[in-house]
């Protein structure tokens, strides 16, 4: 995409309270109902954004703010592609069709922000996800997953945190697989981290991915945004050790209530964490190699059980149809 086309795209995704969902089914009505494109959508009336497009007065006043920021935006994304980075929207073929998959295509992500070989988007993939704070066994799992990943040429994603994430990281490049590195933040704020891998990016081996704005440093807020992007990138999840509470748990309650396959440790019976609650629940008990092993309700110890969980965790969600566009 040109620097003037990308500009448009980052505008749309900054209108303010405009989530993902909003966006997307404005890009269908634009692509698809009205058959144009965005740099038209931009220079119709606000009358036309109304009645054409079912704007609201809020949201023709943001959307002209934006309008004026497209020559800063065009100088983001001048910036951007001179450094090597590339900027992937949901309609390009190069878009990862795992995370559209998994996370619905209204849903996904409009941008994706990337550093790396893109092709790695395409691959097969797992995630290993887990406690910052992870036990030495939790580390030493991750460790054996990662081997198991690149020998069968499996992409590891990773969150780039702490304990689990991070070791994920490490042990796919010590095994010579390829990892995807999803960013809590901008990805023109992760500097020191594309240096740190920059050999690996250029080989082919790291692919640096981030879904925010490339100037918004890290946050809270965006590292728990940043959970859903992880799950979705990966086609398996292992889950080396949970809390009962945090990105970790949340993210797969929310994959078990989707119906995704999640392979969650057997944990030792002197271990404290959440893994035989996760088992209890609906993912996959795997032994230290990663194979699936039976699991009874009764080995959890009835102290375990107090364990607090979202209401309504039962109820299946209930997605739009995918629509051509993101086809």
């Amino acid at each position: 995409m040109l620097s003037s086309e990308i500009s448009f795209w980052i505008a749309l995704t900054q209108i303010p309270r405009w989530g993902n969902v909003k966006v997307n089914t404005l890009l269908q009505m634009i692509f698809e109902k009205e058959k144009i494109g965005l740099e038209d959508f931009f220079s119709r009336s606000v009358q036309e954004w109304k009645e054409k497009f079912g704007l609201s007065e809020v949201d023709c006043e943001n959307f002209t703010a934006a309008k004026n920021e497209l020559p800063n935006y065009s100088f983001i994304a001048e910036d951007l592609l001179s450094q090597g980075f590339e900027i992937i929207p949901i309609t390009s073929s190069d878009y990862s069709s795992t995370l559209k998959e998994n996370l619905n295509p209204l849903n996904a992500p409009p941008l994706l922000y990337i550093k790396g070989n893109k092709k790695i988007l395409q691959e097969s993939s797992l995630a290993i996800v887990g406690s910052r704070d992870a036990s030495e066994i939790s580390l030493q799992f991750t460790d054996k997953i990662a081997r198991l990943a690149s020998k069968q040429y499996k992409v590891v994603v990773s969150g780039f945190a702490k304990g689990v994430d991070k070791q994920a990281l490490d042990s796919s490049l010590k095994y010579k697989g390829q990892s995807i590195i999803v960013l809590p933040q901008g990805i023109s704020t992760f500097g020191s981290g594309i240096t740190k891998y920059y050999s690996q990016i250029i080989e082919g081996d790291v692919l640096v991915l981030s879904t925010f704005f490339p100037k918004s440093p890290w946050s809270v807020q965006l590292a728990m945004a940043r959970n859903p992007i992880i799950y979705g990138l990966a086609k398996e999840i292992y889950v080396a050790e949970s809390g009962n509470e945090g990105g970790t748990w949340s993210g797969v309650l929310d994959g078990l209530r989707k119906k995704r396959n999640i392979f969650v440790r057997k944990p030792e019976a002197i271990e404290k964490n959440a893994n035989n609650i996760l088992i209890q629940k609906g993912a996959i008990a795997v032994d230290f190699d990663g194979n699936s092993i039976p699991f009874q309700y009764e080995e959890i110890e009835q102290k375990q059980l107090v364990f607090a969980e979202p209401k309504n965790i039962s109820k299946e969600t209930k997605y739009p149809q995918q629509e051509n566009l993101f086809k």
